[in-house]
């Protein structure tokens, strides 16, 4: 019997869907969306996530109850409440300037809450590992661009290819450059001096592992164990905030 009240991927969601209320409760985004619906979606998560908890079934197990079937619907129709698949594409286009940097970050928090739920399934496919570190996606991505961030000196702005989409990454080492390969956590955003970071890149010893294996988008081989420390600090510092 696997204890599924512990179980982080189940817990991270619980709180990715908490993350997601507050977010939208407050958001003012431009253009034709149906909060109420999307609110309302989000709501009936809750039990769902709440019945897998409390279920004690194998993680092999969890893939398949209605629940989970349910919380990608409900996910499927959040998308479809804030406009379809290029929602966060139209909120921007209609930001205005003085409005951009809260848009981006609430925009930021609804794609990793979104990638939380969709990806729930995957992260079940693990097993039965109790770590904080399979609560969220970790993937190989490809570094496209990275410049100076433009209100700190120490820092850089990486714009990374993911596969399936592009996220920004802020990173304090300062070497990382334009085509490194590296293993990205999708943690919940943070906003670094006015830029919103979508995920951290992994690193060992001095800095960022910068030619890590792993078919883009996928997961990446070969991370020695150090490398997932800060994601494991910081998915249980999400869960305690």
């Amino acid at each position: 019997m696997w204890d599924t009240s512990k179980d982080y991927r189940l817990l991270v969601a619980e709180k990715a869907v908490e993350l997601f209320l507050k977010t939208v409760e407050g958001a003012k985004f431009k253009g034709k969306w149906d909060k109420k619906k999307a609110i309302q979606l989000a709501k009936e998560m809750i039990p769902e996530l709440q019945a897998m908890r409390y279920s004690y079934l194998e993680p092999s197990e969890l893939i398949e109850t209605p629940q989970m079937k349910e919380l990608v619907k409900k996910a499927q129709g959040i998308i479809e409440a804030l406009g379809g698949e290029e929602w966060y594409i139209k909120f921007l286009e209609l930001a205005d300037r003085h409005e951009k940097e809260k848009l981006e970050e609430s925009v930021a928090k609804i794609r990793f809450f979104l990638n939380t739920i969709m990806g729930l399934n995957k992260r079940l496919k693990l097993g039965k590992i109790n770590d904080p570190v399979i609560a969220v996606d970790i993937r190989v991505g490809e570094v496209m661009s990275a410049g100076k961030h433009p209100n700190a000196d120490k820092l850089l702005v990486c714009n990374v290819n993911l596969g399936d989409r592009a996220i920004t990454v802020v990173t304090n080492d300062l070497s990382v450059k334009e085509g490194h390969k590296v293993a990205v956590a999708l943690l919940p955003p943070a906003n670094f001096r006015g830029i919103t970071s979508e995920g951290m890149f992994l690193g060992a010893g001095e800095g960022v592992l910068k030619d890590v294996k792993g078919d883009l988008g996928g997961l990446p081989k070969g991370i020695p164990l150090e490398a997932f420390k800060e994601t494991r600090n910081l998915v249980e510092a999400f869960l305690k905030g």
